[in-house]
């Protein structure tokens, strides 16, 4: 009798310690609570928020590469360095305000624009853009076309003076002649130059093909046998202009703008990969944020389990000391509970593991003080996502076509491939070209005339004679007596340009010029690479249209089955606490054991634990179902500026 009485009382006992057990299973998220009781090592969490509406959000570029520096008013300015900002390595202030008492308070808008902000993968996804722009600077300058497109001007200045010994009699004189003459050694004579040159040239390209120059040279020599010339010193300049147009190849906008053309949807592609990056940068945060929730959740499941092993290790222990109970079945709530105990230490790891993956998601200084033994608290409410898969195959295809942003850049890799075809056909022509050309040329100087002038006195000369050649008696030839003189003329550069721009001496000169080349094979080689290039991104861009189709239809089937799998876990969820709630009465009636029923509780913590998981694994299929469809950066309310017009 007194047996019976010890074994009704130990099952009130222990009936009543299971009652935190059967508040459990009353509760699907009151397994935390239950842990809570069991173990003090874990904090309350606060009250979750509801997830509201996505703050509008933007990625802005604000710099623009393409443009480069203008010549005026600052002169010098093309010839300066670009100025370029540092990147930021430290935390925005954003995630400062939301650390209070040594607590990360997130929402998972919070984390998404924390992302924005910090996260380190999308600011080296930003350079993409800009240096695309720069490309298309350089595009633009045409050094990787066939003409350059920015004028260029030459000029030099060089002074000379140069001395020449001369070998010639007519300037340097004869030795004497005659028998009594004694030869001596003589002296050339130096030929002295002084020259001077001032040349300038302007040549600019035009997108037809057109080559416009215009050249200036100017002269100015003097010499010390300035006789033998008209001026001394004298100046000579000449101005020609000369206009050349090809016919054939390199005639047209496209092929000398093709670079520029492709250059400007290169820069579409590199915006187009930072949206592709703040779409899956998004998509990973908001993963990785999910899976700080189902961690916590999960440790607060492990917790529970440990109480109920740790209770039910007591119980039989009790039990073993008055002889109720074998030490076999303590043993195993023993290992059980050390089982119990494992799986809470590697739950409580994940959780830490996934704290560090987040905070290194939305942070760029993960080691910042304020940061580094910072817990994350989550504060967004587990929710069941609308019904969105709803949608027709065909329709979720079309619109996934529409947004992704990698059908779009395989779409102007296309273009850029069909503008190579175009060009390089153009390129296999020979090269015919048209000029005109235009020489103005003018001259002047200092001038000096020479004249003789008579001063009527006579002296003495030669006897005249008759016609017998006798010399007539008093009568003499006289010589005139006359005086050189010189006169002056100055002139110079006014008179020299003044004949250039009146074009008083100038030629005019057009032409055709013809290259052909033989058998042309490297022309050739390049139209046949355009070619294969452009069928290979035909092919790639239906490759990537099908990737797409897969990556929907698989969303789709994804969150189908994890809908599927949710309800049955929530029905599974309800027969384990069912069957707990009836055990546990069969055991208050005594047509049961304490196991059975800590067996149907554990059953209900598995069942919780399911619920929890496909819970997530639905939260996080609908983000991979936004981002299969593009609509990633649309629900999360963010859009990537494309402030630079091109």
């Amino acid at each position: 009798m007194v047996g019976k009485l010890m074994r009704a009382g130990m099952a009130i006992l222990l009936a009543i310690s299971l009652l935190p057990a059967a508040a459990l299973a009353q509760h699907p998220q009151g397994s935390g609570q239950a842990a809570q009781g069991a173990s003090s090592a874990q904090p309350a969490a606060p009250a979750a928020a509801p997830a509201g509406p996505a703050p509008a959000r933007t990625v802005d570029l604000r710099l623009d590469y393409s443009a480069g520096r203008k010549w005026f008013p600052t002169v010098a300015a093309p010839y300066t360095p670009m100025r370029g900002t540092e990147p930021s390595l430290s935390n925005t202030p954003r995630i400062d305000q939301l650390v209070a008492g040594g607590k990360l308070m997130l929402s998972l808008q919070d984390a998404v624009s924390l992302a924005l902000e910090n996260n380190l993968a999308i600011d080296v996804e930003r350079y993409a853009p800009w240096l695309d722009e720069v490309g298309l600077l350089r595009a633009k300058s045409g050094i990787n076309g066939l003409v350059p497109f920015d004028p260029l001007v030459t000029s030099n200045l060089n002074l000379e003076q140069s001395v020449t010994p001369l070998n010639n009699p007519l300037f340097a004189g004869e030795l004497p002649t005659g028998s009594a003459a004694t030869p001596t050694a003589q002296t050339p004579l130096a030929y002295v130059q002084h020259i001077g040159n001032v040349n300038m040239q302007y040549t600019q390209y035009f997108s037809p093909g057109t080559e416009f120059q215009a050249a200036m040279t100017n002269n100015r020599t003097s010499t010390n046998f300035g006789f033998f010339n008209l001026y001394n010193p004298f100046l000579q300049s000449s101005l020609s202009v000369t206009i050349t147009q090809p016919l054939l190849r390199g005639f047209g906008p496209l092929p000398n703008t093709r670079v520029i053309i492709e250059a400007k949807r290169t820069i579409k592609v590199g915006i187009s990969q930072l949206e592709q990056q703040v779409m899956a940068t998004t998509a990973q945060v908001s993963n990785d944020y999910w899976e700080l929730v189902y961690a916590r959740e999960n440790v607060k499941v492990e917790e529970a389990a440990v109480g109920v092993s740790q209770r039910l290790y007591e119980e039989n222990s009790r039990r073993l000391e008055i002889g109720t109970l074998s030490s076999l079945d303590v043993l195993t709530a023993q290992s059980q509970l050390a089982t119990d105990k494992q799986a809470l230490v590697q739950a409580q790891s994940v959780q830490l593991q996934d704290e560090t993956t987040l905070l290194n998601d939305i942070t760029k200084d993960p080691l910042n003080t304020a940061l580094l033994n910072a817990e994350i608290i989550p504060t967004t409410m587990i929710s069941t996502p609308e019904v969105g898969e709803n949608i027709r195959l065909e329709d979720a295809v079309k619109e996934a076509w529409g947004k992704r942003p990698e059908l779009r850049q395989a779409a102007l890799n296309l273009e850029n491939a069909g503008t190579d075809v175009k060009a390089s056909r153009n390129e296999l022509l020979p090269s015919l070209n048209i000029f005109g050309q235009y020489v103005a040329t003018g001259l002047g100087g200092v001038e000096t005339a020479t004249s003789t002038t008579a001063t009527g006195t006579f002296t003495p000369g030669e006897p005249v004679v008759n016609a017998a050649g006798v010399p007539i008696a008093g009568e003499f030839q006289g010589t005139a007596v006359t005086t050189p003189s010189q006169t002056v003329f100055p002139g110079g550069a006014g008179q020299d340009l003044s004949r250039v721009f009146h074009g008083t001496y100038s030629t005019f000169e057009g032409g055709i010029n013809l290259t052909l080349p033989i058998r042309n094979r490297a022309a050739q080689a390049d139209n046949a690479q355009a070619l294969l290039v452009e069928r290979q991104q035909k092919t790639q861009y239906r490759q990537e249209q099908n990737a797409i189709l897969v990556s929907v239809r698989n969303a789709l089937i994804a969150m189908r089955e994890d809908r599927a799998s949710l309800a049955a876990a929530e029905e599974a969820k309800k027969l384990a606490v069912q069957t707990f709630e009836d055990e546990q009465e069969k055991y208050r009636l005594g047509s049961s054991t304490s196991y059975n029923v800590v067996l149907r509780e554990r059953d209900v913590t598995a069942a919780e634990a399911t619920e929890l998981r496909d819970s997530i694994n639905l939260l996080e299929d609908e983000l991979k179902f936004n981002q299969a469809m593009g609509r990633t950066l649309e629900v999360n309310n963010i859009s990537v500026a494309d402030a630079l017009k091109h």
